[in-house]
């Protein structure tokens, strides 16, 4: 299988480093908030990486955390919560979004299940930990206000600083790391640990004799969860590219500091998705939630497929009519899947190889560096041709070839349902009216099974065949 690899800049081929077990971290939500659907399309690539990858033969551990701590949360907890001790206002905000998120995942066709999901706050140990030792090796120093891990140091002991992209005045200016509130103001060198200001959730922290009560900086949650989570290295860390700098470097230099040459073989980002030519941020005030789509009446899945109809190294772009256009390919798929139920006698035998070559054809696609819009265009055609070579014998090859669409992109064909006895009689009236050409009652009928959510392809090979609206 292959890859892009952020650090090498080069598609590769992925082999796990251990086990035959392919290792990932994926960089989850910060929960104060509903996560917007910009967030949401990495969570979307993470997850069909991972189908990916078990296609591939290989078992998965994937883990992904929830940022349960941090400026954000804590100013969120304070407006939500203000007559709750800081500790059970932050749990109470956090595990509301926690859910909130869950579900968002799930209606979005990710396998939540096949997910280990790790909160910072249950592994606030190892934040200490490591940043005792980065302190005690001499990469991070005391300030007034907390532990800061110092660029200068990690280079002087022969590390590069910089190695996901080239660092240049115009990626890593101070403006930048001051407009980032999880970043010292002086360039470059970040908090690893934070000292408690009043009002905030604290942990106690000792450290060379000094009172550190608080907590910890977010670059590091993530270095330790991954690592406490996976060992180090592991094969994959996931995010979105605007996770590449400040935060993926910071996590490399601080994982790396000590004795551990790598922190993961392989990092793969995913591009943004576009609003009006613009990144789709909170800030901007230009983003959407899972649930503003639904308002609207669109299904989520229909979001999914819009994902993967791009590249994950291209930007999306988001628009209501190009959403509409990714929920008029999803019916397409779904009437495709509610074949299953036709399976007509056309006195032709279906063709073996169509579905099976289909299936090779999409697991290469999706080897070859996740490339789903390929997979996506082999799925159409093979929806385009089916019902030419439909007969009573295919359901044996049908209904597993829609569990490995299910299993390879997430689209959830093979829930499709039957209709009812009801229905059907309606379609067998309505076709005998037509050979009567009493136009008027198959007009009639027909708007029945409209109502019903039903409607019906004439003159196809197998006779009249049914769909949903």
């Amino acid at each position: 299988m292959k890859l892009h690899n952020t650090l090498t800049r080069n598609v590769e081929n992925i082999t796990p480093l251990r086990d035959n077990i392919a290792r990932i971290y994926s960089c989850g939500p910060t929960v104060y908030d509903h996560a917007h659907i910009g967030n949401l399309s990495a969570y979307i690539f993470a997850d069909t990486l991972r189908r990916s990858l078990q296609l591939a033969g290989y078992t998965t551990k994937h883990v992904m955390n929830y940022t349960d701590v941090d400026d954000k949360t804590i100013r969120r907890s304070h407006e939500q919560y203000p007559h709750d001790e800081p500790m059970q206002a932050l749990r109470k905000l956090t595990d509301h979004y926690i859910q909130l998120f869950n579900n968002d995942m799930d209606r979005l066709g990710n396998d939540i299940a096949a997910v280990t999901f790790v909160r910072a706050t249950d592994h606030i140990g190892s934040m200490k930990e490591l940043t005792r030792r980065l302190y005690e090796r001499g990469f991070a120093y005391l300030a007034d206000d907390g532990v800061y891990f110092s660029i200068e140091a990690y280079q002087k002991s022969g590390k590069t600083y910089g190695q996901l992209l080239e660092l240049t005045p115009q990626n890593t200016s101070e403006a930048r790391i001051k407009n980032d509130e999880y970043d010292k103001d002086n360039i470059h060198d970040f908090a690893l640990w934070k000292k408690q200001k009043s009002g905030e959730p604290a942990w106690d922290f000792e450290l060379d004799g000094q009172d550190m009560t608080g907590r910890p900086g977010w670059h590091i949650e993530c270095s330790a969860m991954s690592r406490d989570e996976l060992d180090q290295p592991f094969d994959i860390h996931t995010g979105g590219v605007d996770l590449i700098f400040p935060h993926h470097e910071n996590e490399i230099a601080q994982s790396t500091a000590l004795t551990i040459p790598t922190m993961a073989q392989s990092f793969v980002h995913n591009e943004h998705i576009l609003v009006d030519g613009k990144k789709m941020a909170k800030s901007a005030q230009n983003f959407y939630t899972l649930q503003d789509i639904i308002d609207k009446g669109f299904d989520p899945i229909a979001f999914r497929l819009l994902v993967l109809q791009a590249h994950y190294r291209s930007q999306a772009h988001f628009s209501w009519d190009n959403l509409e256009a990714a929920q008029n390919r999803l019916q397409k798929y779904r009437a495709f899947a509610d074949l299953l139920w036709e399976l007509p006698d056309t006195g032709k035998s279906s063709d073996p190889n169509l579905l099976n070559d289909a299936k090779n054809d999409i697991i290469s696609a999706l080897q070859n560096d996740i490339d789903t819009p390929h997979a996506l265009a082999r799925l159409s055609d093979t929806e385009g041709q089916w019902l030419r070579v439909l007969s009573s014998e295919s359901k044996e090859t049908f209904k597993p070839f829609l569990e490995f669409i299910d299993q390879a992109l997430g689209l959830n064909l093979s829930h499709t349902k039957d209709i009812t006895d009801t229905q059907y009689e309606l379609i067998h009236r309505r076709e005998q009216a037509r050979r009567a050409k009493d136009w008027k009652q198959s007009d009639d009928l027909r708007n029945q099974l409209k109502e019903q959510g039903i409607g019906v392809r004439d003159d196809t090979p197998g006779g009249d065949v049914w769909y949903r609206l």
